[in-house]
């Protein structure tokens, strides 16, 4: 018996793929090469699942007894279970528990008349985003695959998972006020630096409904327009998300900032904020609506806004003034860097240059404009060809159509406040508005910024935006990681209660960043890699004889892992 658990507990697991709508089973060995780094190795192919016959299997297993001389056993005293992944879920169960959202979300649902685990539904759900996400339907299929601590799943289907959500939505104050008093005790009552940006989630589907979110609007993943939901997310400058918003599709980004600053206050109770957003929130009506909720609640409400790039020409008088000495100041540096200030409608405004951006961008308008000349000159060749006499192949050239042409090109370029092509001239010519040119050079590198910090010095004003590109990884983890989209929802509800579940989702995968790089600071894993590593700890149970055995199979890289994170790893004891 000693013998039979021992092979069962070794480093070697069964992997599932999908291929042309078929699930294939491969046997994959665990092992670390001269590094130390744990890697995988398929050592057999078994084929289509749906192939896979009780003989076989029973086959499989009579040789795998035999070639480790292990003793016979009554096949009917025999009960294997199949071996499921176990590593992740503990770790985002203990997690869950540790943050103290199993207990306090149970009575959240106390008032929920649902005869079933509500709270076991919705943390499958946020674990799911994490491990594997799909659909609810998905949900299920992964389930098969995995063994989730603490928690039954039998009989478990579809509709209750969509129950549940609905009951998330329907408790969404109390959900929230207990991821709150959660994450209370983690910040700065006194000074809470806050991030806050938008992004944009695609969804399928071309049914309306009454209050539709799913809007059109302008898509930051393609660039166009689709139809979609904005999702606000509010993160601390440790780059915990502390609370969300959903919007529609086609609203405006500045009409978002508010809203989400309100709804902060209402759950935490902070003395001062810092609010900290990217270029898209800028409009003096936010500047005054954060000056004003301050004033209304006796909070201290400071800002760093940075400036839209198309805003940009509405300072070219004040960055004329100070571009030389910035830039000169720039160069002189080791990392081709300088910051200075100036007055703005009776605000601060932080400019920041950089060299190495600047050229950059400098390089990249001088390509566009060789290009637009190009254009230009070989329209007015033809022109001129056709004017001599000469017979041209294609279409008959005319001023306007070239004219239409080069304008087309310019908008595409970016380049119709530096090249002048009159419409209405008689022949068709351009000029290159060097002043424009020398003005929009000026611009480049730069970065400005709106404060209402006094007590900061520019230089840290610019630090403190710029960590915002760092706060910014966890929407593309939303979008990546957690796959937040497509959404399959049509009614708003759902449509709020997936991107709560996601919110939650991605809480978890800051705190697991967070201790990752606290603990490791050399080489620290990714989140997604580590969940990768320990999704090979496997859960083995069989009955043999009427007694029920289990097992963990698990390296030694995977036991430091866990103690990376801060959790302890699994073990038969903990598991019976």
């Amino acid at each position: 018996m000693h013998g039979l658990v021992s092979l069962i507990c070794c480093a070697m697991f069964i992997r599932a793929s999908r291929s042309n709508g078929h699930t294939y089973l491969r046997l994959v060995e665990g092992y670390r090469d001269a590094k130390g780094q744990t890697r995988h190795r398929q050592i057999a192919q078994l084929g289509r699942a749906d192939r896979l016959t009780a003989q076989t299997l029973r086959g499989l297993i009579e040789d795998l007894r035999r070639h480790a001389g292990l003793p016979e056993v009554d096949e009917q005293g025999l009960a294997f279970e199949p071996s499921r992944s176990l590593g992740p879920t503990w770790l985002l169960s203990r997690l869950w528990r540790e943050l103290g959202f199993e207990q306090q979300l149970r009575k959240a649902f106390r008032s929920s008349y649902r005869q079933f685990d509500l709270e076991g539904c919705i943390r499958l759900m946020v674990f799911n985003r994490l491990c594997d996400p799909d659909s609810k339907l998905g949900v299920l299929r992964w389930l098969q695959r995995v063994h989730v601590p603490d928690l039954d799943t039998e009989g478990l289907h579809h509709e209750q998972l969509l129950r549940a959500m609905d009951a998330l939505i329907e408790q969404r104050e109390a959900v929230e006020a207990v991821v709150a008093a959660q994450l209370r005790p983690l910040l700065d009552q006194e000074l809470s630096v806050i991030f806050y940006d938008v992004t944009t989630v695609r969804i399928h589907g071309e049914h309306r409904c009454e209050e539709d979110l799913r809007q059109f609007g302008l898509s930051k993943d393609t660039g166009g327009v689709e139809r979609q939901f904005a999702l606000g997310v509010v993160q601390t400058a440790e780059g915990l998300p502390i609370a969300h918003e959903v919007f529609e599709g086609n609203v405006a980004e500045t009409k978002t900032l508010a809203p989400m600053i309100e709804r902060l206050l209402e759950r935490f109770k902070l003395t001062r904020i810092v609010v900290v957003a990217d270029r898209g929130l800028l409009s003096l009506d936010n500047v005054d609506t954060l000056e004003r909720l301050g004033a209304e609640q006796g909070l201290a409400v400071d800002y760093i806004l940075a400036v839209p790039g198309r805003r940009y020409r509405e300072f070219s008088e004040l960055i004329a003034r100070v571009h030389p000495e910035l830039a000169e100041r720039a160069a002189a540096t080791a990392d081709g860097r300088a910051v200075t200030e100036a007055p703005w409608q009776g605000r601060r405004l932080v400019i920041a240059h950089d060299c190495a951006r600047a050229e950059e961008q400098r390089a990249a308008r001088r390509r566009r404009l060789q290009k637009i000349e190009s254009l230009g000159e070989r329209l007015a060749k033809r022109l001129d060809a056709q004017d001599a006499g000469k017979t041209l192949r294609g279409r008959h050239a005319s001023d306007r159509r070239a004219y239409q042409r080069f304008h087309k090109a310019l908008l595409e370029q970016r380049l119709s406040r530096i090249v002048q092509a009159d419409l209405r001239a008689e022949r068709f010519s351009f000029d290159v508005d060097e002043q424009a040119l020398a003005a929009a050079e000026r611009l480049d590198g730069k970065l400005l910024l709106v404060t209402s910090l006094e007590q900061l010095d520019a230089e840290a004003i610019v630090m403190r935006y710029r960590s915002l590109a760092d706060i910014e990884r966890g929407f593309r983890a939303i979008k990546s990681t957690l796959e937040i989209a497509p959404v399959y929802h049509r009614l708003p509800d759902r449509i709020r209660a997936h991107a709560l579940i996601c919110f939650l989702a991605l809480l978890l995968y800051r705190v697991l960043r967070l201790r990752l790089q606290a603990n490791n600071s050399a080489a620290p894993y990714s989140v997604e890699r580590a969940l990768e590593v320990l999704e090979s700890v496997q859960l083995h149970r069989l009955e043999l004889e009427g007694q029920a055995l289990t097992g963990v199979s698990m390296t030694r890289a995977q036991r430091d892992l866990f103690k990376q994170l801060e959790v302890d790893p699994p073990s038969r004891q903990a598991l019976m």
